[in-house]
C-alpha cells in the first residue's frame, strides 16, 4: 500500500535527525530500516535527502511509504465486507461470528484476511495484513486493520501500551451478586492441551477483567467488559470460574439451548488515530444471534 505522510516540523523538533524525527512519531527501527529501501523515501523542498539530515524548524519532511507485496500465502476471495471506516491508514471491520481472522490449516480461503486480499487486489492496491486487536473465531466484532507498515507498529505498540480501548458484551447465565466488579484470577493452560485455558493459581499469568451487568432478563445477564489484560480466552475462563459460564462456549460451557458460538461481541473500541492523532471510537450493536436476550 502506498501512503504519503507529510510532517511540518516545529521548533521542539530542530536539530533532529531526519530518523530520530520519525521514532518520535512512532516509527520503529525496523520501519525506518524498511523506508530507506523505498524510493524517494524522505523528501523535503521536494528534494530527496539522507535520513541522518539534521531538521529545521518550519521544513516539510514528507515520507513516502512504497509498500508493492502482498500477503503471502493468503488468497484473495470475495466476500461481504461490513466496513464500518476506511481511510488511507486503518479499515475498521465489523465481523460476523464463524469467520476466522486469518487464513489457517482449516480455513486457508475463508478468513478475514482472505476477504481483503480480495477487496485490495479489486482496486489494483497490494495489501499486507496487519490486524491490531485479533478476534477469536466465533467472537463476533470491531476489529482494526493497519493499511501500512507504519499505521501497524504505532497500533501495535498502543495496543502493548493498554492505549488501545475495547468494551466487549457478553451473556452469561444467571444472576451475578455484584452488579459490577473485577475478576483477578492467573490463567494458564490445561494440561496436555494447546488451546483450553483455565484459571491456575500457581503457573498462570496474572489476567484481570473487569464487568459492569446491563441487563437480566431469561436467567441470563448481559454485561459489558474491559479487560486489563489480554490472555488467551480471558473472559470466557474468567466467567466460567466465577459460575457464569458465557453461552453456547463449545469449550468451556457447550450449552447451545440459544446459541452454538460464545455469546461474545466486541462492542466498541476507542484510540488515537495512529497518523492523524485525533480520537476515534466505534460502535458495533449486539449482532442479531445475541438479540434473543430482549425477544
Amino acid at each position: 500500500m502506498n501512503r504519503t505522510l507529510t510532517y511540518e516540523i516545529n521548533s521542539e523538533y530542530a536539530g533532529y535527525s531526519i530518523d530520530k524525527y520519525l521514532k518520535s512519531q512512532g516509527y520503529s527501527s525496523a520501519n525506518i530500516t524498511a523506508i530507506k529501501k523505498m524510493p524517494n523515501n524522505v523528501v523535503i523542498d521536494g528534494e530527496w535527502v539522507h535520513m541522518n539530515r539534521k531538521l529545521q524548524a518550519g521544513e516539510i519532511l514528507t515520507v513516502n511509504i512504497s509498500e508493492d507485496n502482498s500477503s503471502e500465502k493468503i488468497p484473495p476471495v470475495k466476500m461481504d465486507l461490513d466496513i464500518v471506516y476506511e481511510d488511507d491508514d486503518i479499515i475498521v471491520i465489523n465481523k460476523p461470528a464463524g469467520l476466522p481472522i486469518h487464513p489457517s490449516l482449516n480455513h486457508y480461503e475463508d478468513s478475514l484476511a482472505n476477504g481483503l486480499a480480495y477487496y485490495y487486489e479489486a482496486q489494483n492496491k497490494p495489501f499486507i495484513f496487519r490486524c491490531a486487536n485479533r478476534l477469536d473465531k466465533n467472537t463476533s466484532g470491531l476489529t482494526v486493520i493497519a493499511k501500512h507498515l507504519v499505521s501497524g507498529n504505532i497500533l501495535s505498540t498502543m495496543v502493548k501500551n493498554r492505549e488501545f480501548h475495547r468494551e466487549y458484551y457478553a451473556i452469561v447465565r444467571g444472576h451475578l451478586d455484584e452488579p459490577e466488579g473485577t475478576i483477578d484470577a492467573p490463567i494458564g493452560r490445561v494440561d496436555d492441551s494447546i488451546i483450553t485455558r483455565q484459571v491456575d493459581f500457581e503457573n498462570g499469568e496474572r489476567a484481570v477483567t473487569h464487568y459492569k451487568v446491563i441487563d437480566e432478563k431469561k436467567g441470563h445477564s448481559l454485561i459489558s467488559i474491559h479487560l486489563e489484560t489480554g490472555r488467551t480466552h480471558q473472559i470466557r475462563v474468567h466467567f466460567k470460574y466465577i459460575g457464569h459460564p458465557l453461552i453456547g462456549d463449545h469449550l468451556y460451557n457447550p450449552d447451545f439451548e440459544y446459541m452454538t458460538r460464545q455469546a461474545l461481541h466486541s462492542h466498541k473500541i476507542s484510540f488515537v488515530h495512529p497518523i492523524t492523532k485525533k480520537a476515534m471510537e466505534f460502535i458495533a450493536p449486539l449482532p442479531d444471534d445475541m438479540n434473543f436476550i430482549y425477544i
